[in-house]
């Protein structure tokens, strides 16, 4: 399988690495080509154009920041649809982005309409799961594509869960990132309580980690909350985008979602105190900057390793 891996961000330059690292044939592409060096480094080759990546592959793979994003991709002029129709032997394209579900059906008939085979794979728990091949990806589509394509799932990570057709991955991905997104709000002020009850914060860590109230969450980015770096790889806007798709999710399945609404609010006001590029675990420094009490802790790491 010739394999094409288009952006290659915090998380789409691992996943790449994982195919590049597994012995797959892979091409790449990005608008930012310092950020392929490294895999060229490594064997990959790189396109100077979506169409020559598209020639030079059977399965193309995205991981894109927007649905914006996407659509230029795989819409415009030599995009990825043009490039891969009317193939003698269909090629398929597999969205690892985190896309809303209405666009991914849109996008995915589109796609089958011109003979290419569609999945949708987004991933969850975080860059540095990723970096090591063993991030979570949750696959939709026909199970016949994804049993063709499984091997070069299982390359990128673990465990690889078929979720259903098309769109149910988005749904059930969403879903994961505002349990997520709830969690580190939650995270933030229990370690406030923590502090501003007198606790050591490195021993209150361990508590919470050792309790009935862990979380992956916790035990992930409180540790960059801890040491003030913030740095979890993932952006402000991310965190927004992906919660503005759970409201909708709410919407539209007549679900009231009143934890999500109030983490949205609570993204938005911190998006207007430290700007979109923020880190979005940057949201607990609203509460530290509200009481004057910062979340500091020695001995806990810069970023994940």
């Amino acid at each position: 399988m010739r394999c094409g891996f288009i952006g290659l961000g915090h998380i789409g330059k691992f996943l790449a690495g994982s195919l590049v690292r597994n012995g797959f044939e892979v091409t790449v592409y990005d608008l930012n080509k310092e950020a392929a060096a490294p895999l060229v480094a490594k064997g990959a080759k790189l396109a100077s154009s979506i169409k020559e990546l598209c020639d030079a592959s059977d399965t193309v793979f995205t991981c894109l920041p927007s649905p914006r994003a996407i659509d230029i991709v795989l819409m415009g002029k030599d995009g990825v649809i043009d490039s891969l129709a009317s193939r003698a032997v269909a090629a398929t394209w597999i969205d690892m982005s985190t896309n809303d579900q209405s666009e991914t059906l849109r996008l995915g008939a589109l796609c089958q309409a011109k003979g290419i085979n569609v999945l949708e794979a987004p991933v969850t728990g975080g860059v540095h799961k990723a970096a090591h091949g063993d991030i979570t990806v949750l696959v939709g589509g026909e199970q016949s594509v994804f049993q063709a394509h499984e091997k070069a799932l299982n390359a990128m990570g673990k465990p690889v869960l078929y979720i259903g057709k098309l769109g149910s991955a988005a749904v059930i991905k969403v879903i994961t990132n505002m349990l997520a997104f709830i969690h580190l709000v939650a995270a933030g002020e229990a370690l406030m309580l923590a502090k501003r009850g007198g606790l050591d914060l490195g021993v209150a860590f361990e508590a919470i980690k050792e309790s009935s109230g862990n979380s992956f969450v916790h035990e992930t980015e409180s540790q960059v909350i801890l040491n003030g770096s913030y740095n979890i790889n993932f952006t402000m806007d991310l965190a927004l985008k992906d919660l503005g798709f759970a409201m909708e999710y709410g919407n539209e399945f007549g679900v009231p979602l009143d934890l999500a609404g109030h983490t949205y609010q609570t993204f938005i006001r911190a998006k207007a105190a430290y700007g979109g590029d923020a880190w979005s675990s940057q949201v607990v420094k609203l509460l530290e900057d509200a009481t004057s009490t910062d979340l500091r802790a020695p001995g806990f790491p810069a970023e994940l390793e």
